[in-house]
């Protein structure tokens, strides 16, 4: 498997025969294996500025304690040691991968907004219950709310992973992807392939 980690940068757009290509730019420099375990293997970013002796411990081999880490399931590609960092280069232009981010938070949002309800009437002497989810459940059986009941409540900040993103180029330490990707400018982001 080729992984790597990194900071989104923003959107913008490229020229590729002729035709405009949005595009999402990840900024992939100072990615490193931190860490490997026996079903998998953690990458690194940056450096933690005042770390706790337990991370410390954790990091020894790769003589820096990570900022941001991400951890991905499967052995990485190639002979890579513990604190060596990851090239940009493990990528070209037409790849097909995963991203993984953390989408946008959306604070507390209704059930219109959150779910998609309709509301109620508009007429009929509804004066305000134009966005009110309406019943939330039967009567004396089961004489609760059921699990999972779709409800008010917090939106966004969700992990969300994208499969079969195009890479469309690979430059310096940024890679561009086409399309949108999950999060916010300045948000981790993992790039890989299955």
């Amino acid at each position: 498997m080729k992984a790597l980690i990194g900071i989104k940068k923003g959107m913008t757009r490229v020229f590729v025969d002729d035709k405009v290509v949005p595009v999402t730019v990840v900024d992939v420099s100072d990615c490193i294996l931190s860490f490997i375990e026996p079903k998998g293997f953690e990458l690194g970013l940056g450096e933690k500025k005042k770390p706790s002796k337990a991370m410390v411990g954790k990091y020894a081999n790769a003589k820096r304690v990570p900022a941001q880490t991400s951890y991905f399931k499967g052995d990485l590609d190639g002979e890579v040691e513990i604190g060596s960092e990851i090239k940009s280069e493990i990528f070209s232009s037409g790849d097909k991968v995963v991203v993984r981010g953390v989408s946008k938070g959306k604070g507390f949002a209704g059930v219109v907004k959150r779910h998609g309800f309709a509301g109620g009437p508009k007429t009929h002497g509804q004066s305000d219950r134009h966005r009110a989810p309406g019943s939330i459940g039967a009567g004396t059986t089961p004489g609760r709310v059921l699990k999972g009941k779709k409800m008010a409540g917090r939106m966004g900040q969700d992990t969300i992973t994208m499969a079969n993103r195009e890479v469309v180029e690979v430059k310096d330490n940024l890679i561009l992807i086409k399309g949108p990707i999950p999060g916010s400018r300045g948000d981790l982001v993992a790039i890989y392939t299955k």
